[in-house]
């Protein structure tokens, strides 16, 4: 007889609250606004939400969508932020289990999901989320030397120095390749190639990740962004694209396949 997984359901719920939250700093951040004051409120006719029309999911169902006094439409980003974050939320909790690793992961792919949705609509990622995200890794690293696999065989300061080390060093290979790419891509094309917030969206990968997986996070990235500039090339005929959402696809995918790909490559190369 199965059980049911109170953990993993809790999780779902949590995630669903925060991705609530979520949409907030999306709608709010890009303009500079607080993400604290005013309480929610339609976007439309600006009234206050009542709290009951604030719950993830049921609400946007229960309105069908619509604001409950000027029945204008409410973007369905809402209903599908909520839902990535509930779920993101949901399996790491899965993979990680409730160990000290869950809690930096949720809060790297909490700053991810608002980059992601920030950049396709507005082509920029907030510092409140690359900046903020880069100094919160750099923290976590800090006080959880296992962030970056070190293990306590030197005393406690200088695992906590060295774990720190390899999250400074991420963050000076993420920012740097991009930086570097973007440099290249400028003297190529005679335009700007690429932005500010994706060197700093980088900076936090690496914080997170460390310099290995940072690395490898720039190169995976431009197999996904290839496909999709393509389709918009030809769907709009503009050559520049968000390039932030498919850093976020390469460094989730550097976290969790990341050294089984470089155990693979250095087979390959023969270094294994």
């Amino acid at each position: 007889m199965m059980s049911f997984d109170f953990g993993g359901a809790g999780m779902f719920v949590f995630g669903a609250i925060g991705g609530s939250f979520l949409n907030v700093c999306i709608v709010r951040l890009p303009h500079g606004k607080s993400v604290v004051q005013p309480r929610s409120h339609c976007v439309h006719c600006q009234k206050p939400l009542l709290w009951h029309d604030n719950i993830p999911f049921i609400s946007y169902i229960f309105l069908r969508g619509r604001c409950r006094f000027c029945k204008e439409k409410i973007s369905s980003r809402y209903f599908i932020v909520e839902l990535i974050t509930a779920l993101a939320f949901w399996g790491f909790y899965q993979y990680f289990g409730w160990t000290k690793l869950l809690v930096p992961y949720l809060v790297m792919t909490s700053g991810f999901i608002v980059a992601t949705f920030v950049d396709f609509e507005h082509r920029i990622i907030p510092d409140e989320v690359s900046i903020g995200g880069m100094t919160a890794g750099l923290i976590f690293s800090l006080l959880m030397p296992q962030l970056h696999g070190v293990r306590a065989d030197d005393g406690l300061v200088l695992v906590h120095a060295k774990s720190l080390g390899l999250s400074l060093l991420g963050v000076l290979a993420g920012g740097g390749a991009i930086y570097a790419m973007g440099l290249l891509g400028d003297f190529l094309f005679k335009k700007e190639s690429m932005g500010g917030g994706d060197v700093k969206l980088m900076a936090m990968v690496g914080a997170f990740l460390g310099w290995k997986l940072a690395i490898l996070t720039f190169f995976l990235a431009p197999f996904f962004g290839a496909v999709y500039g393509i389709i918009e090339k030809i769907r709009t005929k503009d050559t520049a694209i968000a390039y932030g959402p498919f850093l976020v696809a390469g460094a989730l995918i550097s976290l969790f396949c990341g050294d089984a790909i470089l155990a693979w490559m250095m087979r390959g190369y023969g270094l294994w």
